[in-house]
């Protein structure tokens, strides 16, 4: 079983620690010619795909480059605006590689408090008196583990971590 991110939150819902060994797995690049068969659009500073699966690449993949040229947001490196690029009939074909864009800093610290609320709210509606909440919660492409200290203190979970990371049970082979 692979690890691909661990994430340390206290007991106010705070994000303490994130460790991320996220490698994208589904890159997909194709040329196209005008006009562009997908529907794209501006989403949380970057530009994904809103209409229009095909060949692998689907609703909800972020634009990561143009002609070999990474989009960092809504612009490519050399700063042109990526739709502005796109609508323009004199730039094709075009090659375009799309894939799951990483999450900024600010949606892991959502994610982390959002967890962290549906955890509290799981050990209020239990049925079971003490229930200590979500210990796992399993869909057909991941698993998400919850573990809590029995202190309630993070340092020893900090260096159980640190402890991992060396001995290398990160990533897609583990």
């Amino acid at each position: 079983m692979a690890i691909f991110s661990v994430y340390v939150v206290n007991k106010a819902g705070g994000l303490i620690y994130q460790y991320d060994n996220y490698v994208p797995r589904s890159e997909v690049e194709k040329t196209f010619s005008y006009p562009l068969d997908l529907v794209l659009k501006h989403h949380d500073e970057k530009v994904i795909v809103s209409f229009g699966q095909r060949d692998g690449i689907k609703v909800g993949h972020a634009l990561l480059s143009i002609n070999g040229v990474d989009v960092i947001g809504k612009n490519t490196a050399d700063g042109k605006d990526t739709l502005e690029y796109l609508k323009d009939p004199a730039n094709y074909p075009v090659s375009i590689r799309f894939g799951r864009a990483r999450l900024s800093s600010n949606e892991k610290l959502m994610l982390a408090s959002m967890f962290h609320s549906l955890f509290a709210i799981g050990s209020q509606l239990s049925p079971e008196v003490g229930s200590s909440g979500i210990e796992m919660l399993e869909t057909d492409v991941f698993k998400l583990h919850c573990f809590q200290t029995l202190t309630g203190q993070t340092d020893n979970l900090k260096s159980a971590l640190e402890v991992a990371e060396k001995a290398g049970n990160f990533g897609a082979g583990s």
